[in-house]
C-alpha cells in the first residue's frame, strides 16, 4: 500500500522544507516531492495540513509510562506503555531495567519478545537497555540498592538470549568492569557509563576499549573540576562519545543544556526522558523497583529526597531544548532518533529518506503530536 503525505513542513537531519510531500511504499519512505513536482500515485492521502514531519522519536532510556512499568513483565502493561508512547511522538524504544532481581528481569524481556511477535498497535521495542544492576552502591541514585551486583557478562548473556540488548549502564569502576566492557563490545552491545563515581583515568580505559555512551549525562556521575575532570570532563572532552540527555529543567538547568549543546553539538547529543510508571499521570505516589517514589508538581523522589527518574513526555523534552537553544530543527532532529539509531547500530531510522524506515510522527509547532507512522501504518493518537 502506497500512502502520500502532502502539503507537509518535512524536517529530518539536514532538511527542512515546507510545502512538501512523502510517499510512504509500504514500510519504507520512498522520497520526498517538493510544491512544483507532480505527485505520484497512492492508494491513501494524509493531508498534513502545513504541520511539521519529523522522524519518529527514539526513547532509549526510559522505564514506564501511564501507571506502567517495562519491569513490571506483563504484556498488558507493554502494550499500555508503547502505545502511550506514541502519544508523545515516540515510534520506537529500547525497554529500560531497573536494579531488580535477575528472575525478575527475565520475566520482563521475555514480555519484550512476545509483544515484538504479537499483533501490537504501539511503538516497536528495538531491544533492551539494562540500567544495572551493576552499579558502585555509593552511586545508587533512585536504583534499588538490595539488587546490586559486580559487572557479570554471563547474566548478560542469558538475558540477551530472550530478546536483543543493545547497551548496558554500569559503574565502571567496579571489580571486573574493564574485562566487562571488552565482553559486552565483543558481543555488539554498547557500554555505557552511569552511576559512576570513576575518575577520568577510569574513563579513558573503557572509552578506549569502545565504551562510546554516557547515560543520563551530569546525573550521578563525577562532576568537572579544574583539578580532576571526572566523567563530564571525560564525555566532554572525547568527540566521538554521545552523550544522552535529561531534558525536563530538573535534571539539568537550562544553562546547562545550553552549555552541553554549544560542547558536545547536536550530532553527539541524544535526548532521553528516563520517564517513570507516573509519567502522563497525575501527582501521586508510585513503585520504582520496589521503592516508593512521590510525584510532586511532576518531580519524582524517594523518600530521601534522591530525584527518581522524571515526568517528562518526549515531546515536551524537545520544545524545551528549541525553546532553550533556538537551534534550527534540522540540527535539533538528530538528537531524537538520528544519533540513537547510528550509534546503537538500529537500523534505517532517524531521517525521512528513500530507503529509510517510515517511523514518523505529525506535530504541531509546539511539537504537539498529532499523528504517527509505524512501518508506514497511519495511527491516530
Amino acid at each position: 500500500m502506497k500512502t502520500l503525505i502532502t502539503n507537509a513542513h518535512v524536517i529530518s537531519p539536514e532538511v527542512d522544507i515546507e510545502n512538501a510531500s512523502v510517499l510512504i511504499d509500504g514500510k519504507s519512505s520512498f522520497g520526498i516531492y517538493l510544491a512544483e513536482e507532480p505527485l505520484p500515485a497512492a492508494d491513501k492521502i494524509v493531508d498534513a495540513e502545513g504541520k511539521m514531519l519529523l522522524p519518529g522519536f527514539v526513547d532509549i532510556h526510559f522505564h514506564g509510562r501511564s501507571g506502567h512499568d517495562f519491569c513490571d513483565g506483563k504484556i498488558e502493561s507493554l502494550k499500555t506503555i508503547a502505545f502511550e508512547k506514541l502519544k508523545d511522538g515516540v515510534t520506537s524504544f529500547l525497554g529500560t531495567t531497573l536494579t531488580v532481581e535477575e528472575a525478575m528481569l527475565s520475566t520482563a524481556i521475555t514480555s519484550a519478545s512476545e509483544y515484538m511477535q504479537s499483533d501490537y498497535s504501539g511503538a516497536k521495542i528495538l531491544g533492551i537497555h539494562l540500567e544495572g544492576p551493576f552499579f558502585n552502591p555509593k552511586c545508587v541514585g533512585a536504583q534499588n540498592p538490595d539488587f546490586l551486583r559486580l559487572p557479570d557478562i554471563e547474566m548478560v548473556k542469558r538475558l540477551n538470549s530472550i530478546f536483543p540488548v543493545k547497551k548496558v549502564s554500569y559503574s565502571i569502576e567496579l571489580d571486573g568492569a574493564i574485562q566487562f566492557t571488552k565482553q559486552l563490545v565483543d558481543m555488539g552491545i554498547m557500554p555505557a557509563c552511569a552511576h559512576s563515581a570513576a575518575k577520568y583515568s577510569d574513563f579513558k580505559k573503557v572509552w578506549a576499549l569502545g565504551l562510546k555512551h554516557m547515560s543520563h549525562f551530569c546525573n550521578v556521575m563525577t562532576p568537572l573540576h579544574h583539578l580532576e575532570i571526572g566523567l563530564v570532563g571525560g564525555g566532554l572532552l572525547h568527540k566521538d562519545v554521545y552523550i544522552e540527555m535529561i531534558c525536563d529543567k530538573i535534571h539539568l538547568c537550562p544553562e546547562m543544556i545550553q552549555l552541553l549543546f554549544e560542547i558536545k553539538g547536536p550530532e553527539k547529543i541524544m535526548l532521553i526522558t528516563d520517564a517513570m510508571r507516573g509519567a502522563g499521570m497525575a501527582d501521586g505516589t508510585y513503585d520504582l523497583g520496589g521503592m516508593k517514589a512521590t510525584v510532586k508538581d511532576g518531580c519524582a523522589r524517594l523518600d530521601s529526597g534522591a530525584v527518581a527518574g522524571s515526568t517528562v513526555l518526549y515531546s515536551q523534552g524537545l520544545r524545551n531544548v528549541h525553546e532553550i537553544t533556538g537551534l534550527p530543527l534540522k540540527e535539533l532532529v538528530k538528537t531524537t532518533s538520528w544519533n540513537q539509531a547510528r550509534s546503537l547500530n538500529l537500523g534505517k531510522l532517524g531521517k525521512i529518506e528513500s530507503s529509510y524506515i517510515a517511523d514518523l510522527v505529525i506535530c504541531e509547532n509546539d511539537f504537539s503530536p498529532l499523528m504517527v507512522f509505524v512501518d508506514g501504518r497511519q495511527i491516530l493518537i
